[in-house]
């Protein structure tokens, strides 16, 4: 069995640095009819687990710890039996959100995340936040990029914990060095491609964001 990307959109609030925002999150199922990941358990961990129906969730991946993100990772957790997988760089965020639960497992640069015979590869991308994470997946055609690269350029780097040169050094060092045909399934919005976003990351350097 072929393992295959699905999306589901969960709508709720970020908030951060005292300021709060209506969002729409893409929460990506990635695996096959027997198991499957989830990447970003944002908002509703009802909706998520319906999504991932009677299959097995081996893992909830945050792509980092914005509480958009993390919000509804330990009800998932506890409603399938799944451990959490946070880069340690991130810890700060996560507690802001989830002081009396850590994490179950720690994400690390060059990690392999196995699922449905797929491997998604673990991308250290800090600047949006300190453990900022993409996973790719070169059989899927697929990077998912979390808040890190967006259709249009870099995610915000304007409040706490995050730092625009760091962003654009990620992405030009880790991301844009991928295959251009690379889809990029993004945190929020629309998704896009590699290729497609090499002349926004220029543009968004020469106007200095």
């Amino acid at each position: 069995m072929t393992a295959r990307i699905e999306r589901l959109v969960t709508s709720g609030q970020f908030s951060l640095d005292g300021g709060t925002w209506d969002v729409d999150n893409n929460v990506w199922i990635v695996g096959d009819d027997h198991e499957v990941i989830v990447i970003d358990a944002a908002h509703d961990a009802r909706a998520i687990a319906d999504a991932v129906g009677d299959r097995r969730l081996t893992a909830i991946v945050c792509t980092h710890a914005h509480n958009d993100h993390v919000n509804a990772a330990p009800a998932l957790a506890e409603l399938a039996g799944a451990p959490i997988l946070l880069h340690p760089d991130d810890l700060p965020l996560w507690k802001l959100t989830h002081p009396d639960r850590a994490p179950d497992a720690e994400l690390a640069d060059g990690q392999v995340v196995a699922v449905g015979g797929t491997e998604l590869t673990v991308l250290h991308t800090p600047g949006h936040a300190p453990g900022a994470v993409c996973l790719y997946a070169p059989a899927l055609g697929a990077l998912f990029s979390g808040d890190t690269l967006f259709a249009g350029g870099p995610g915000a780097t304007g409040r706490s914990y995050s730092h625009f040169p760091t962003i654009v050094e990620s992405i030009r060092e880790r991301l844009l060095t991928l295959p251009g045909e690379t889809v990029v399934r993004t945190g929020h919005g629309d998704m896009t491609t590699v290729a497609a976003e090499a002349p926004h990351l220029a543009e968004w350097i020469a106007r200095g964001f």
